[in-house]
């Protein structure tokens, strides 16, 4: 520069100095950025780019298996595949919107067709241009390998960019409708939606981690800092009290009934008296949970434990239990039923068979409201419902299944009328569901017990540990064990020669129990209705020494109504199948009422005076109110009908001067009443008829 004008030379310099200024000054800031970025601020840079550096996982802990009591699998989880895409991918090479736009319209159309899916539903999922969006969960084989096709750049000149193939957990049930209303089902999501799947979805849903890792573009895991062990993900296996033989039996014979007498619906539970574990709990009609959506809803209630019903006669046996407790009643007492009328305030109270003077095992045995009645009213408003509630019901029995129902007990917040306690005693203006039932016939059967019902035996977790277990639990005594084995006793009469459930006897050995035949209220009119019944059966065998209890319940049976001949069959079938299944060999058979004695047990007098008619004793606490009335001259003699033909049969009874009530097809098999009685012309007899085999 010594050559060049001074004032130049001077220009020259200042603006280098400028710019070395101004690079020094850049060149400082870049420094300072560097170190704010990588030492100030290092770690949240660090964090940012990790997160930008993984790809989403999608790890589902795999679901717990659900076993039966023997270790038969009623629920599995199996992995099949979903697809999913990341549309940011798909349109890496696409740099304009209307490129973008082409790519999504011929990806939604190949993809469409290749998972026969609508194109306007693939397209509207592509259109958001998401990193990751489910295009179809749990696809097939075929579907899974054009999907793989659709990707692949060696088998289409287009290949599809950003589709993705991940194993998903899919419940599956072997047993198809077996147990499906107990078991529940699980949605797409993997969350249980009803039945156990439900209430125990947090213990078999298993325990999700935070993963951090990479994934290939198969969607394999490739590294991962956390502990990816299947086991210590995975959901807790139950081991359930269900016998799946058990199971199988109750919904066979419950569908079966449901076929016969076109019932509306039904429930049937089997239970361990001694344990309170739950054997099989039916239900009617059933689904099948590998395809739940093809049920209706109405179908996947479990009747069991959510439909409360009044139980009718059954509940006679809790007042006369109740009754013997609180020593208001005398096992021998001879009760007058007032001739099968009897007026109870504004109401009259009739009885199905017309009886005079019984004893409480007669009153069960021949199921009479009005005996029933007037032992409720000696006991005493506050005394029946103290019995009630001490049998459990009015409140839920504790078992875990969603929407169980805890019946209706009217409380003592008023006083209640007579009618009331009256028409309690005998199981009307109450309700109580099918294994509220049994877990009261259970505290007779076991010793006076009530037991909270099992129906999850243990939980375990992936490597075989048990995390609970669950053991008989007594939630209180519900009579003495003196009354409890008398009121067994009785309760034979039911199913013995006289009794109203003679088809609940199973043959080799002796079985408690008792029918009810309610009538359901019609919602239009708020009245009892004539046509539509409850019809049910409770009890347990063998009587001496119980192992099950069985409680089945049928909901408006259209071919008759009684619980002896409709409930009744059903129970000595699912008894008999099941006592053999268990391995229990009968007794020597029954006697007959007539010639039971067995010394030191107060039932005895009565079970032998049920089919006799004795006169009223010296002192009778509940004194009758009209004296029986001789027969009038227009009573005639009913025909001896067993083994006619409907149409033999039905002119034998107009001949007669009487009325035929039909029920079933084939031959008579009984009638009431019986061959050789008197009745009043123009009255009814029900005939029963039976298939000939």
């Amino acid at each position: 520069m010594l050559n060049l004008d001074p004032r130049r030379a001077r220009w020259i310099r200042l603006r280098m100095g400028i710019l070395c200024g101004a690079m020094g000054i850049a060149l400082g800031g870049f420094v300072s950025s560097a170190y704010r970025v990588q030492v100030e601020d290092g770690a949240e840079w660090r964090e940012t780019a990790e997160r930008q550096r993984q790809r989403r996982l999608h790890v589902e802990p795999k679901r717990g298996t659900v076993f039966d009591r023997n270790g038969t699998a009623l629920a599995v989880s199996i992995e099949v595949p979903s697809v999913s895409a990341d549309v940011v991918e798909m349109l890496h090479a696409a740099e304009t919107p209307d490129a973008q736009a082409a790519v999504i319209r011929d990806a939604s159309l190949r993809i469409a067709a290749a998972l026969s899916l609508p194109q306007d539903e693939v397209y509207e999922k592509l259109q958001n241009k998401r990193r990751f969006v489910w295009l179809k969960r749990r696809i097939s084989g075929d579907e899974t390998a054009l999907i793989r096709d659709l990707g692949d750049a060696h088998k289409t000149p287009r290949p599809i960019l950003g589709l993705n193939i991940e194993g998903e957990g899919h419940r599956y049930y072997p047993g198809r409708e077996l147990a499906g209303t107990v078991l529940g089902f699980v949605a797409p999501d993997g969350s249980g939606k009803d039945g156990l799947e439900l209430a125990l979805d947090d213990e078999l849903r298993g325990h999700v981690e935070e993963l951090s890792g990479l994934r290939d573009r198969s969607g394999h895991l490739l590294f991962s800092q956390a502990n990816t062990q299947a086991d210590a993900l995975a959901g807790h296996d139950v081991t359930l009290t269900l016998d799946e033989g058990i199971q199988h039996i109750a919904e066979s014979e419950l569908d079966a009934a449901q076929s016969t007498y076109e019932t509306k619906g039904g429930a049937l539970v089997v239970m361990d008296p001694q344990t309170g574990e739950v054997l099989a709990l039916a239900s009617t009609p059933g689904y099948n949970p590998n395809d739940y959506g093809a049920s209706d809803v109405d179908a996947r209630r479990d009747r069991a434990v959510t439909d409360r019903f009044e139980p009718g006669s059954v509940m006679k046996v809790f007042t006369i239990a109740g009754a013997l407790a609180a020593g208001t009643l005398s096992p021998t007492e001879q009760i007058f039923c007032e001739h099968g009328i009897y007026k109870v305030g504004p109401v009259t109270i009739h009885d199905t068979h017309l009886n005079d003077w019984l004893t409480p095992t007669q009153i069960l045995a021949k199921s009479s409201n009005i005996g029933a009645l007037k032992i409720g009213l000696k006991l005493g408003e506050s005394g029946l419902y103290a019995t009630f509630r001490r049998f459990g019901f009015g409140e839920p029995t504790g078992v875990p299944l969603p929407g169980e129902a805890a019946g209706v007990l009217r409380p003592r917040s008023r006083p209640w009328f007579d009618v009331e306690t009256a028409n309690a005693s005998f199981g009307q203006g109450v309700s109580v569901t099918a294994i509220q039932l049994a877990t009261a016939f259970a505290a007779i059967a076991n010793g006076g017990k009530l037991l909270e019902p099992q129906l999850v035996k243990k939980i375990t977790d992936a490597r075989g540990e048990t995390i609970k277990e669950n053991t008989t639990h007594v939630r209180r005594e519900s009579v003495p064990p003196g009354v409890a084995r008398m009121l067994s006793e009785m309760l034979v009469a039911v199913t013995e020669e006289g009794g109203t459930a003679v088809e609940a006897a199973v043959p080799g050995f002796r079985v408690a129990g008792k029918t009810a035949t309610a009538q359901k209220v019609d919602p239009a009119t708020g009245k009892y209705s004539s046509d539509k019944f409850t019809s049910s059966f409770v009890g347990f065998v063998p009587a001496e020494h119980p192992r099950l209890v069985v409680a089945v319940v049928l909901d408006e049976p259209m071919i008759g109504h009684y619980g002896g001949d409709l409930a009744g069959p059903v129970f000595r079938r699912v008894a008999e199948q099941s006592l053999r299944y268990l391995g229990v060999t009968p007794s020597t058979p029954a006697a007959k009422l007539a010639t039971v004695t067995r010394a030191d047990d107060p039932a005895d007098q009565t079970i032998a005076a049920v089919e006799s008619s004795g006169a009223p004793p010296a002192n009778t606490s509940i004194v009758p109110t009209q004296q029986l009335a001789p027969l009038g001259p227009d009573a005639v003699r009913v025909p001896d009908l067993t083994g006619m033909g409907a149409r033999d049969a039905a002119s034998a009874i107009l001949g007669a001067g009487l009325v035929p009530e039909i029920e079933g097809s084939g031959r008579v098999s009984k009638q009431n009443p019986a061959a050789g009685s008197a009745a009043a012309k123009g009255s009814s007899v029900r005939l029963v008829f039976e298939p000939a085999s």
